[in-house]
């Protein structure tokens, strides 16, 4: 399995390596569609909504129907993986028979799709406390399988579930390069629904774009 002890000494050895002049660089990522420009970021985080965060009472992950069927015979996730791997290839239930998946946030790569979670971006909790709990069951839904914004993206199973439902303002990736990208994608989502963000937030969404 890609992803194994050797993997990761190797990879943490690329950045020497880099330095030594070998060549080695990180695979290239897969990168979710609609991510604004860091120009486009900047605008759009000046334009919303400044609030605390609201309750969290009522929320449940069943109020956010996930994975949703496509017309592909795919789920959300399964196009996930297909979108984001490299080398994919699926049966016809549409579940990745090959592939490998390289995950921005820790700089991991995987070839068994059980080792990968989606992400969504703005977690559901986080979209809970800050203008979704008002939403219809339906709006949800569509939040949670959108496959046309950055909300979704492919990653290490566990750097997922570390991340949980943090905002920015208390999680971030491990891998720094990456900062740019990651706040780029939370302000096009949440300014696409028109989510709140708290003044924690903004700041370190600021900072992070501030690397661009």
């Amino acid at each position: 399995m890609i992803g194994s002890r050797s993997l990761r000494t190797a990879l943490t050895a690329l950045p020497l390596a880099g330095a030594l002049g070998l060549g080695l660089v990180a695979p290239a990522a897969a990168e979710p569609p609609g991510i604004p420009d860091p120009a486009t970021a900047q605008a759009e985080l000046g334009e919303l909504t400044v609030a605390p965060e609201g309750s969290m009472d009522g929320y449940s992950r069943d109020e956010f129907p996930h994975w949703s069927s496509g017309p592909d015979n795919c789920n959300t996730r399964e196009s996930v993986l297909k979108r984001d791997g490299d080398g994919v290839e699926v049966g016809s239930d549409c579940y990745p028979t090959a592939g490998s998946w390289y995950s921005p946030f820790d700089g991991e790569t995987w070839s068994q799709p059980s080792d990968v979670d989606i992400d969504h971006i703005v977690p559901l909790a986080a979209a809970w406390r800050s203008g979704a709990a008002e939403w219809t069951r339906d709006q949800r839904e569509a939040f949670a399988n959108d496959l046309e914004g950055p909300q979704l993206i492919a990653v290490t199973d566990n750097v997922n579930q570390s991340k949980g439902d943090q905002t920015p303002a208390e999680w971030m990736p491990s891998r720094t390069e990456y900062h740019c990208t990651y706040a780029s994608m939370w302000v096009g989502t949440k300014h696409k629904y028109d989510l709140t963000i708290t003044d924690a937030e903004k700041s370190a969404l600021e900072s992070a774009l501030a690397t661009c």
